[in-house]
Order: C-alpha cells, then sequence, then structure tokens
C-alpha cells in the first residue's frame, strides 16, 4: 500500500515559481494502464467509476501539475471503494512514469507526463467475525448483511449504525449518536470484528420553532403551513413533513430545518428554520397542435403569495381549435385560489371560477363553472379530494338550443408514484373520482365516475427502452344522453384518446337534435414502446383504442375505433417535444393524423 510522505519546501518551490513564469508547451497524457487483479468485474467496474485519473483522462486532462494532484489523491478514493466492497488488504500501485505517484512531492511536478500504470489488488472478501451494535431501540432494523459471516463492507456497517441511530431518533430521542466503534480486521482469517456502542440520550419533546428568511411571507402563516407539533415527542418524520408542506406552497426556493444541538430544559428540543422566498409572480405558455383539431394556445400567470400566507392565484387562459377541419374556435378563462394549511396542515383550500366557449361540429356551447373544494395531503404520493361545484351551459344545436345546470359533489383520490412527471420511465399513476350531480329544469341527474391509470416500466441502461399504457374508464349512470351537457358525454378521436383518427369523429346520433353526440361511457386504452436513440432523441412506437356506450360506461349501444403511428421525441429541461404520426387501423376513417405538442401524451 502507498501513502503520501510530505517534505517541506524551499528550492522546489522557487523551481515550481519559474516553471509558473515561463511554461512549456504541455505534453499530453500518451498512455494510461488501469490493471484489476482477480478478474472480478463488478469489483473493477467499480474501481473504474471511482477513478480520478480515468475521468481526467475523458475530460482530456494534460497538465502535469493536476494529473500528478489526481494520482496521490487516487490512493484514498480506490481504498475506499475497497473498503466499501469489503476488502482490506488492498494493494494499490499508480507509477507516473516509472516512478511512484505517493513518492512524487506535490510542487514537484516533471514538466510532462506520458505514461501512467495503475495496478489494483484487490485482496480478498473479508466477513464478519463479529457485528454488534447495542443498545437498540424496539423494533430497529439492522442490514441484512450485518451478521456473522456476512461481507464486511464498510457501507454495510455504516448503514448499521445509521439505522440504530434511527431508531432512537424515532422513538424521540432527538441526540442519539454513536459514541463508540471498535473494528478490527484479522488479515490471516480474512475477518472483521465490528463492535459498535450507542448512546440515545434522554427522550425529547419539540420546542420553540424560530423561523429566519421570510421577506413577504407572514410568521404566523409559515409556523401554520409548517404544523410541527411543539410540545410533542421528537419525530424525524414530523420534520420531513414541515419542510415538504413548505416547499409545495410553492412560495419558497429553499427551506431548511435544524435542530438544536443543546436541550432547553426540562426535555424541549428548539428547531431553527431558513427560508428564502421566491420571486412572487410566475407566467407560463404552452402550445399543441393536431392535423384535424388544429392548433391550441395556453398560458397562465401565477401569483404564489397574494396575501402573505401562502396564497396561490393563477389566472389561466385557452384558445384552441385554432384552423380545425371541422368546427371553429374555442377558449375559456379561469381563475383559481389555492390556500394551504386550511382546516390542517395538510389540507388545502381551492376556490375557482371558469367561461368557456365551445365551437364543435354538431353544437355552440357558452358555459360557466365555479366551485370550491380541499385537498388533504395523505402522503407525499396520495392525495384525497372533495368539492362542491355548480355548472350552468347554453348549448346551440343545429335545430334547437337547450340551457343545462347541475351541482356536482366530487369526491376523489389520486396515488402517483411516477419518477417524473413529465419524462416516466417508471412507477405508476392512478386518479380516481365519483361525482353525484343534481341536475336542474330539463337536465338529468346522476353519478360520474372516471378513473385514468397508467404504468411504466424501464429496460436498459438508464431505461434506455421504456414500456408506457393507460387505461381510461368514464362513465355517467342513471342520466341519458339527451338530457346532459356536452361537459358530461364522451367522445373518441383525436390526441388524448385514439391518436390517427380524426378528434371527436366517433359519436352517436341525438335524438333530440339530429346531430352528432357523445356516448355516457368511454373506455380507452393506449401503448406505447418508447427507445432513446441518443442522449435527446427518442422514437415511440404507440398504439390507441377507444370505444363510447350510450348507457352508462358499457350498456346500450357501443362504437369503437382505433389508430396506430410513429412518433419523435425531443428531450429538453421542461419536457420532450412531441411529434406523433397516426393512422386508422379500425372504426373508419382514412389518412395520417400528425400531432406535436410538450411532454409525453402520457
Amino acid at each position: 500500500m502507498q501513502w503520501f510522505r510530505h517534505k517541506g519546501l524551499g528550492l522546489a518551490t522557487l523551481l515550481l515559481g519559474a516553471t509558473l513564469a515561463f511554461p512549456d508547451p504541455v505534453k499530453a497524457l500518451d498512455k494510461l494502464d488501469f490493471n484489476v487483479t482477480g478478474g472480478d468485474k463488478d469489483v473493477e467496474s467499480a474501481l473504474r467509476g471511482a477513478s480520478l485519473l480515468l475521468a481526467a483522462q475523458e475530460e482530456g486532462t494534460a497538465n502535469p501539475q493536476d494529473l500528478l494532484a489526481s494520482a496521490r489523491a487516487e490512493y484514498g478514493r480506490l481504498v475506499g471503494t475497497l473498503y466499501a466492497l469489503g476488502r482490506y488488504s488492498a494493494v494499490v500501485s499508480i507509477r507516473v512514469d516509472g516512478r511512484e505517484a505517493a513518492d512524487i512531492p506535490p510542487l514537484e511536478a516533471p514538466g510532462s507526463i506520458g505514461t501512467i500504470v495503475l495496478t489494483i489488488d484487490p485482496g480478498p472478501v473479508f466477513t464478519f467475525s463479529k457485528a454488534n451494535v447495542a443498545p437498540l431501540a424496539a423494533d430497529t432494523k439492522l442490514p441484512e448483511e450485518f451478521r456473522i459471516g456476512g461481507v464486511a463492507a464498510s457501507d454495510t456497517i455504516s448503514a448499521a449504525a445509521s439505522a440504530a441511530v434511527d431508531g432512537w431518533r424515532n422513538a424521540g430521542h432527538a441526540l442519539a449518536d454513536v459514541t463508540g466503534q471498535d473494528l478490527t480486521a484479522d488479515h490471516n482469517a480474512n475477518t472483521l470484528a465490528a463492535n459498535l456502542a450507542v448512546t440515545a440520550g434522554p427522550r425529547l419533546r419539540f420546542g420553540e420553532l424560530r423561523v429566519s428568511g421570510q421577506e413577504r411571507m407572514r410568521l404566523n402563516r409559515i409556523i401554520k403551513i409548517a404544523g410541527l407539533p411543539s410540545g410533542e415527542q421528537f419525530s424525524p418524520k414530523e420534520l420531513e413533513d414541515a419542510a415538504e408542506r413548505l416547499r409545495r406552497t410553492g412560495v419558497f426556493s429553499s427551506v431548511a430545518l435544524v435542530e438544536d444541538d443543546k436541550i432547553t430544559a426540562p426535555d424541549l428540543l428548539g428547531v431553527s428554520l431558513k427560508v428564502a422566498e421566491e420571486k412572487p409572480r410566475r407566467y407560463s405558455f404552452g402550445a399543441e397542435i393536431g392535423s384535424s383539431e388544429g392548433a391550441k394556445l395556453s398560458g397562465y400567470w401565477l401569483h404564489r403569495n397574494l396575501f402573505g400566507g401562502g396564497e396561490r392565484f393563477k389566472v389561466e387562459g385557452e384558445i384552441a381549435q385554432i384552423g380545425a377541419q371541422n368546427s371553429g374556435v374555442d377558449y375559456a378563462l379561469g381563475f383559481n385560489i389555492d390556500r394551504p394549511a386550511t382546516l390542517s396542515p395538510d389540507t388545502t383550500g381551492t376556490a375557482f371560477l371558469k367561461f368557456g366557449h365551445e365551437d364543435e361540429t354538431d353544437y355552440v356551447q357558452d358555459y360557466v363553472q365555479t366551485g370550491i373544494g380541499f385537498t388533504h395531503y395523505l402522503s407525499r404520493e396520495i392525495t384525497a379530494r372533495v368539492g362542491l361545484e355548480y355548472e350552468k351551459s347554453r348549448v346551440n344545436y343545429t335545430s334547437v338550443t337547450e340551457d343545462y345546470s347541475n351541482i356536482a359533489l366530487p369526491v376523489g383520490a389520486n396515488w402517483d408514484k411516477r419518477n417524473s412527471k413529465t419524462d416516466a420511465t417508471q412507477g405508476f399513476y392512478i386518479d380516481a373520482e365519483v361525482s353525484p350531480f343534481l341536475g336542474f329544469g330539463t337536465t338529468d341527474s346522476g353519478v360520474k365516475l372516471e378513473v385514468d391509470a397508467r404504468a411504466y416500466r424501464g429496460f436498459g441502461e438508464n431505461d434506455r427502452v421504456t414500456f408506457a399504457a393507460r387505461l381510461q374508464a368514464k362513465g355517467v349512470f342513471g342520466a341519458s344522453i339527451d338530457n346532459l351537457s356536452p361537459d358530461y358525454l364522451y367522445y373518441s378521436g383525436g390526441g388524448g384518446t385514439v391518436r390517427g383518427q380524426k378528434y371527436q369523429s366517433l359519436g352517436f346520433t341525438s335524438a333530440t337534435t339530429g346531430g352528432s353526440t357523445g356516448g355516457t361511457g368511454f373506455l380507452g386504452a393506449s401503448f406505447e414502446l418508447r427507445t432513446k436513440v441518443t442522449k435527446n432523441i427518442g422514437v415511440v412506437g404507440f398504439a390507441d383504442f377507444g370505444q363510447i356506450a350510450s348507457e352508462g360506461m358499457f350498456g346500450g349501444s357501443t362504437l369503437s375505433q382505433a389508430g396506430a403511428g410513429l412518433g419523435l421525441r425531443y428531450a429538453t429541461g421542461f419536457g420532450p417535444i412531441r411529434l406523433d404520426v397516426g393512422v386508422p387501423v379500425s372504426g373508419g376513417g382514412s389518412g395520417a393524423q400528425v400531432y406535436v405538442g410538450i411532454g409525453q401524451s402520457f
């Protein structure tokens, strides 16, 4: 094993100064050999991944001083990697033009370096002859490998120490720590004896929450949103939850909670909260285009902290079907305000108002929607919601004008386990909502049920290939097609349902108006195979299916269609740019349909 040797300065410093004053042309590194004995590919891969010299070669580093610095630091880097693999008798040699790097003083780097040869003998794997950590809190779960006979990886020892400390902290002992360790390696037996001692300290309660860094946000609202239970038993999870509540308001660019290192008598532990606020205003624009449904432009303006209590006020607008083949222009304007920590720290209150106009092939609709609601965060991945909404619309059909109005009570839940909201490669997403509604006048009453489920599975290095699937099931029960507004009916065709088919091309004939109308039920399935060709460019093959029903979700008459095609994706910092070209497969239709937008189709 080679180690550093430190020498004094003096003449070497003067020589270095002269070298810096009159530099010679830097000669590139000619050769870098990386040799690992033993033939274990996993060990070699780990060492290569940790190597500073290989990284320097990849970056084209040629400066001798930089190369020597990397070589001298390489010993500790490689040895640490081997310790993490449970190998404690490794021998590492790094020769720079024939000289051991550790023997070359750091300020006496040669004028050029031609060859560097690394030779690593990882040595045998060590196992635990002892694996003790004490005392432990109830229900503490140690790593499975931390046992006699297990691989004595340094990472396993660290994980066992962390698990022991976390066990006590979860039981309220906030200042628990590892206060003793005895690690003894037996190089003859290739074993390691590990004995760790933990001091739990007293059980503590949350003390005062001290806040700093706020500018426009009111102090009382920060404390309310954080929801840290002062006076109750200390819990690391409560700290994590408080930070998450503050982050999801969108008001802060950074949130840091730091525990005091000393106890406030008799058993309180204070917490300092440091925040930095985002700029209060934000705006965004989006665009999509389809060959049959035309272009759609959307955008919003957002104020993150309208009244100083974390209220998010959003004004959003949309203009759609610009240049559509068989319909006019749609537009909508909405106003929405969210207030975090309403009713409870994990409950957000919402109120909204929306106006809109739709100019479709078979009807023209003007509508207004308003309502209030509450979203409760059961965890970082699961939310539940309930609302009370009112909608009124006037629909001009070809031969008649109808007025619709109803009050609805939507109740829903969302479970989001995707690894990315804009370009998922692993996980799943489920959103379900049931909404009983009461109609007025000629509008029927009934119940609406909607489920949207998506799943993603990536394969290969960095999820180079991803299989994505989506299932949509929607239905209105207890109401007739002829006595519902278009917003309560379902069509198929176009982006979001069946690509390759024209927009809303699948529909029934209305007995009242004689024109096309949607169904009370919709079943949709979409499948995509996404492959990354380069870091930024990907290709996609897709197939979509859609079916509508005239009674409920499945009953009465049914109509179906399918489409398939190919697409391109170009990755950006805000999500992939999407180009899809689809053709009809079944259910009528002809010709190709083109779709362009931002983000994956689902």
